[in-house]
């Protein structure tokens, strides 16, 4: 008996090939379509069409979809639960374009009766198997029917041949016998082609995860069975999510979802069987973690529509949507139903994140982007975007009933208020502050609309979204127009961090006195040191106010209000030099002074402070003398004020000092010195004269050079003539004596050093202080024995360093140091009234010969010897004498100047003085012949360096000046000694040792050989 045919697969199948043989062309259109969704657009979508069946089969009997897979012995069965197999499925199953499901309700999700074809990926004997009968298909049977008629068909003959027999297997289907599992009403049966077929459906299987669910929401439960064990997967709503379950490990998805009836107008290019189901569907899912935060899916990053198609998605969320597919079923159509359901697609999301039941920054993790990852995706986060501006979903740092939106004085940034809705910011009504600690944010939040939390500057969310950003610099800027008790100031500097210094330096003060200032720097802060600051009150200080004075503060340049800080105050320094009564502020200074204890000079500008003379008249600080001073005693009358007497038994010298009073002269004091006319400007008499004097010895360098100290007494073109005794005794006291002695250090443009007299140094050098007489110029009375008869001297009762410093010479040394020292001395060498010895000359040369060259001026005349005779002559006619021998042969010659010098100091000198050595001038070549002798023994023991012979002339003779011919004593030349007598011998013997002394001794040895014992004796003393 054969298998009933319940759904008249035989009228199909006689049918099909009726048309196939009247129409080869639709046998290969048939053939091709099958085909291509086999192998094309269906050819991984196996498990997903299966499932996709059995969620329409559940949806049409409104029962709770369940769906089991079991691959067993190379087979594949889906059983699954609802609207059974009926004439009208077989019809769809088998024609590849019209579909039993076009009438169905919104929920149904297959189309077009063509997903089937995804069986033909894995089978060539599918089948059917429901409650209501079954129906199965297969290939070789097909081909069987298909050549049958191709024998009487040419056409059809040619289109079998040309597919190499492949026909369309699902167009001619065929009764089946057998029954669904038990529970189930439907199962498909597939027995898989080959090895790969198993391997590809295995895979399928293994990749069934959450979006399957999510996506067929009808489907509750999916079992899966394979030779590795049994898998199962369910679904289940709870509260706002829906939770599934894969093997006992629970997911919760957050969802968001829409749909509704299409307008006609959006069909419009689509095809009949799609416009005749004209409604949409979107849902969006995101998956939360224990804490119910979002995180991004594990499912595929595909846009799902409702199945998955190829359509890449960046959006950290699961979308499945009625989307219009291509025919390839892979990508979604352009046109205008694809626009709308981007926009509703994007609704939507801005739903799903405007709903979000708690407020956390974590929903940020949901924001897409910047970068698409495909077409559709970049359109859907475009509008995703455009549509999360205007929703309340971010975070607010501070609950909406604890911010001050209402306030005047909140800082409402956006010059609006900003949207709240459950403690959520749209993201244009949003501000962030950058670089803000969580305490911070907390101390701003009830005044600054819309501020999020902390800890977000590296969100790139909020750069996508567009969300202001505000650095802290301006948010303290805008802190200043805020009026709050100081109370609260302090504990807004406490959330600030200090190391954030450059974005605080506007931070506003409130001060004592009830103004808000900005920025800390320079503000005082009260201390447990702080004087009276009330009493205080005429100099306008910036005082901060003592409810708001943080540590803070000072890190940002606030100074504890020490006296000397208020001191230092630009504001009572302001107070002194533009006053014009004393009397207003002269005791609020006084008593910084008295409680800063400085001492005279610390503070120079003070000098300006106007106070009451003996006359009651206002003057300077600085131009009044304390009663019975030292200074007092020497200036002239009138030139000083004296300072009102009740002063000083008020305040006391001290003070009064301390602010310029002149208990005796006063000291200028100045750093870092520019020495040109605008940098250089003291006040001080003739000081552009000094600065002239001490430029004419520095190199033109382009750029002025700089005292690295000025440091001058002040007033001495006051003191009376008759009083310099006196004065110089006050001035030789410190701290008035280093303005003396010590030179002042100039700082060259290339790096290099200079010193120069000081300008108190220089000034008194020119004028009569001593004894009527200028210093310059004057020798000490016990000054150098070196340098007498070319100073004048004077009798001081002042000490040897303060009268070199006024430049009266004391010693050579202390003379060849000063910079002019050199040329002086060689000026007035060239005196030729101003007696000087022959070995005074010699040693002065001598020490001049250390000199380095740069320090001297070319001399033009100079002082020496010349036919025995002191003189001075012209540079050009001078020698530096370097050996005895040539000495001697000029020594009466009045025509040559010889300078004595030291002999180890002779060649120094003439490069000093430019000026020839006498063996330069004279060659003193030897022209005679001489008689070898021996020298004996008794002198080699006196002079053990000297030569081992001597040369005896009867007459010797050598080379002078242009080619003539000299008689000499002695000479030494080329390591010989040459002489007529046993004095030349001598001579020659002992300047040819080095040991000139021993001359008179050798001598001696020589013509008296037998006192040899009684010298030897005596050198037994040597160096005593």
């Amino acid at each position: 008996m054969g298998i009933e045919d319940r759904f008249g697969t035989a009228s199909l199948r006689r049918a099909v090939l009726d048309a196939w043989v009247a129409s080869p062309a639709r046998f290969r259109e048939d053939a091709n379509a099958e085909e291509e969704l086999a192998l094309g657009g269906y050819r991984d979508r196996l498990v997903v069409e299966l499932a996709q069946n059995a969620a329409d089969a559940a949806a049409r009997a409104n029962v709770p979809g369940r769906l089991r897979l079991t691959l067993r012995d190379g087979v594949l069965v889906a059983a699954n639960t609802g609207d059974p197999l009926h004439a009208q499925g077989v019809e769809a199953l088998s024609t590849l374009r019209a579909s039993a499901k076009r009438d169905d309700g919104p929920e149904a999700v297959g189309r077009f009766g063509v997903g089937f074809a995804a069986v033909l990926a894995v089978t060539d004997e599918p089948c059917v198997l429901s409650r209501t009968g079954g129906v199965r298909w297969s290939l070789q049977e097909a081909r069987d029917l298909v050549a049958e008629r191709a024998r009487v068909n040419a056409g059809l003959t040619d289109e079998l041949a040309r597919r190499d027999g492949g026909v369309p297997v699902l167009r001619l289907p065929m009764p089946a016998e057998g029954t669904p599992p038990e529970g189930y009403d439907t199962c498909v049966v597939l027995p898989l082609r080959d090895g790969a077929a198993v391997d590809l459906t295995a895979r399928l299987l293994a990749e069934i995860d959450d979006a399957l669910l999510l996506t067929l929401r009808r489907i509750g439960e999916i079992v899966i069975e394979t030779p590795d064990g049994v898998r199962t997967l369910t679904s289940r709503a709870d509260g706002g999510a829906l939770v599934v379950s894969d093997e006992g490990v629970e997911t919760r998805w957050r969802v968001a979802e829409d749909g509704g009836a299409l307008e006609p107008e959006l069909l419009a290019d689509r095809p009949t069987e799609e416009r005749r189901r004209a409604a949409w569907s979107v849902l969006w899912a995101v998956p939360l973690d224990a804490a119910d935060q979002p995180r991004r899916p594990g499912v595929r990053p595909v846009v799902h529509a409702p199945t998955p198609t190829d359509e890449p998605l960046g959006l950290p969320a699961l979308l499945v949507a009625s989307f219009p597919l291509d025919p390839t079923r892979r990508h979604t159509a352009p046109g205008p139903l694809r626009d709308f359901l981007i926009e509703r697609a994007a609704e939507t999301y801005a739903t799903l994140l405007g709903t979000w039941p708690t407020s956390t920054t974590g929903i940020l993790s949901l924001v897409p982007g910047p970068t698409a990852e495909g077409e559709l995706d970049g359109l859907l986060r475009h509008r995703v975007l455009t549509r999360l501006a205007d929703t309340a979903f971010l975070p607010a740092a501070a609950p909406a009933s604890e911010a001050e939106p209402d306030d005047p004085d909140a800082l409402l940034l956006d010059r609006g208020t900003a949207a709240r809705d459950r403690d959520l910011l749209r993201p244009r009504d949003a501000v962030l502050i950058e670089t803000a600690s969580p305490g911070l944010v907390d101390a701003l939040a009830p005044v600054v609309a819309g501020l999020l939390p902390a800890g977000l500057d590296r969100s790139a969310a909020l750069r996508v979204l567009g969300v202001r950003r505000l650095p802290l610099a301006e948010v303290v800027d805008q802190l200043a127009g805020m009026d709050r008790e100081p109370a609260w100031w302090r504990d807004l500097y406490d959330a600030f961090d200090p190391a954030a210094r450059d974005a605080l330096g506007a931070l506003p003060v409130p001060l004592a006195d009830g103004r808000v200032v900005r920025g800390p720097r320079g503000i005082l802060l009260p201390c447990p040191d702080s004087p009276d600051l009330a009493a205080l009150d005429v100099l306008r200080l910036r005082v901060a106010h003592p409810e708001a004075t943080h540590p803070l503060l000072e890190r940002l340049g606030a100074i504890r209000a020490t006296p000397r800080a208020v001191l230092a105050d630009p504001a009572v320094r302001a107070a002194v030099t533009d006053s014009e009564d004393g009397d207003d502020i002269a005791d609020a200074i006084l008593e910084l002074v008295r409680a800063a204890r400085i001492g005279p000079g610390d503070e120079p500008w003070l000098s300006a402070l106007l106070l009451p003379d003996v006359d009651g008249d206002a003057v300077p600080a600085g131009e009044l003398m304390l009663p019975g001073s030292r200074i007092a005693a020497v200036v002239e009358p009138d030139a000083l004020g004296i300072v009102y007497p009740d002063l000083v038994e008020r305040w006391g010298e001290d003070v009064l000092e301390a602010v310029g009073v002149l208990g005796t002269f006063g000291l200028v004091q100045e750093d870092d010195v520019v020495l040109d006319h605008d940098g250089c400007d003291h006040d001080l008499d003739a000081e552009d004269d000094w600065l002239d004097d001490v430029l004419d010895h520095m190199p033109d360098q382009g750029v002025p050079p700089v005292l690295a100290s000025f440091v001058a007494v002040r007033d001495l073109d006051l003191v009376a003539d008759d009083a310099w005794d006196e004065a110089l005794e006050v001035i030789a006291t410190p701290p008035l004596r280093t303005a003396v002695t010590e030179p002042a250090h100039v700082l060259l443009p290339d790096g290099g050093t200079a010193r120069v007299p000081s300008y108190t140094a220089w000034w008194l050098r020119g004028h009569p202080v001593l004894d009527g007489r200028r210093p310059a110029g004057l020798l000490a009375a016990d000054g150098d024995r070196l340098l007498h008869g070319l100073y004048d001297e004077v009798r001081a009762s002042l000490d040897p360093v303060f009268l070199t410093a006024l430049g009266v010479r004391t010693t050579l040394v202390a003379l060849l140091t000063d910079p002019d020292g050199p040329d002086e001395l060689l000026e007035r060498l060239a005196d030729p009234e101003r007696p000087v010895t022959r070995d005074q000359l010699r040693a002065l040369y001598t020490a001049l010969a250390d000199v380095a060259p740069e320090r001297l001026s070319a001399p033009t005349e100079l002082r020496g010897v010349s036919g025995g005779r002191m003189t001075v002559a012209d540079v050009a006619d001078a020698l530096v004498g370097d050996a005895p021998d040539l000495a001697a042969l000029v020594a009466d010659d009045a025509t040559h100047v010889v300078l004595p010098v030291r002999p180890d100091r002779a060649e120094a000198l003439a490069d000093l003085l430019d000026v020839p050595l006498l063996s330069e001038t004279i060659p003193g070549k030897v022209l005679s012949e001489g008689t070898r002798h021996e020298v004996p023994d008794d002198v080699l023991a006196a002079m053990p360096d000297a030569p081992k012979e001597y040369f005896e002339h009867e007459e010797l003779v050598v080379s002078g000046p242009n080619e003539s011919e000299l008689d000499a004593d002695w000479r030494y030349i080329d390591g010989q000694v040459h002489a007529t007598t046993f004095e030349g011998v001598a001579r020659g013997l002992a300047w040819a040792a080095g040991e000139w002394h021993r001359r008179f001794e050798v001598e001696q040895l020589l013509t008296h050989p037998e006192n040899a014992a009684h010298f030897a004796t005596e050198r037994d003393f040597d160096g005593v």
